[in-house]
């Protein structure tokens, strides 16, 4: 049985079992790898994606959940002021995980390379360009 997705503000069809994680959808079938396997624990944030706005796990959020809801992944986010300041602040180091950084804007996220104050930095940069 085939289930519609809106990924990123389009239209897409899936003919994965409802019970298939996100993360598999969109990397394997959609091709959106920006989105990033890590540990499959809801611990790690490399694989939030925003769900009506609302950051949320893929790894273990199943399809058959998201029918008719906005899913919107780091590729759905480029050109974001955010996304500009952590280049701007060369805010990554191997970049694991920064899809889920730039989509929670560091909320439940772990980075094991040390790339803190840049990544900081880089979001203290976007909260002043984007302030009133």
């Amino acid at each position: 049985m085939s289930m519609s997705l809106k990924v990123n503000g389009a239209a897409r069809t899936t003919m994965a079992d409802p019970a298939t994680p996100l993360l598999d959808v969109l990397r394997n079938e959609f091709r959106l790898t920006g989105t990033r396997y890590g540990c499959g624990q809801e611990q790690c944030g490399a694989c939030l994606v925003l769900v009506d706005g609302t950051p949320v796990q893929a790894c273990t959020r199943a399809i058959g959940t998201l029918a008719g809801r906005d899913i919107t992944t780091v590729e759905g986010l480029a050109g974001h002021t955010l996304i500009a300041a952590f280049i701007a602040e060369q805010a990554g180091q191997c970049g694991y995980c920064l899809s889920g950084m730039v989509v929670a804007a560091l909320d439940g996220q772990l980075c094991r390379c040390g790339a803190h104050p840049r990544i900081l930095r880089a979001v203290e940069r976007a909260a002043r360009e984007l302030a009133p």
